[in-house]
């Protein structure tokens, strides 16, 4: 597990933008069982999650027209329960972290896993984003 130091800026930059962390089992099962689109992101501590992942998603969260209804969080290495949670409702893809899924209507629509981030820029993951977002939130 990382410690704390390490993670709490790193929640921070999602968390202070209007995400949910997402800390328990329980917490998991009510946001992605809510009604209309919920994006989730597994944060990470790698390079990837600091120069893309978390970047693209705030870039696509604040420049769509169309948004998903909630937005949530949890951080693999750290909210260890909560992240194996989200990843049930993943299946069939494998673990992966970072990642970013969507649900509409508590059903997984979209997934962006680690291979899908890495080399790619911020601006390629929140173009990316925002046409799941046309195609998936009102």
């Amino acid at each position: 597990m990382y410690p704390a130091e390490i993670v709490l800026p790193m929640k921070a930059e999602l968390t202070e933008n209007g995400f949910e962390d997402l800390v328990s089992v329980e917490q998991v099962d009510a946001t992605l069982k809510s009604e209309g689109t919920t994006l989730v992101v597994i944060n990470s501590v790698c390079g990837c999650a600091a120069g893309a992942c978390r970047p693209g998603v705030l870039l696509a969260v604040h420049n769509a027209t169309k948004k998903p209804t909630n937005l949530a969080t949890a951080f693999a290495g750290f909210d260890s329960a909560a992240v194996n949670q989200v990843r049930n409702h993943l299946l069939p893809y494998p673990p992966s972290s970072p990642a970013i899924a969507l649900f509409k209507d508590g059903a997984l629509v979209s997934m962006v896993e680690r291979h899908n981030i890495e080399g790619r820029s911020a601006q390629m993951i929140a173009q990316h984003l925002i046409n799941e977002f046309d195609k998936y939130c009102n």
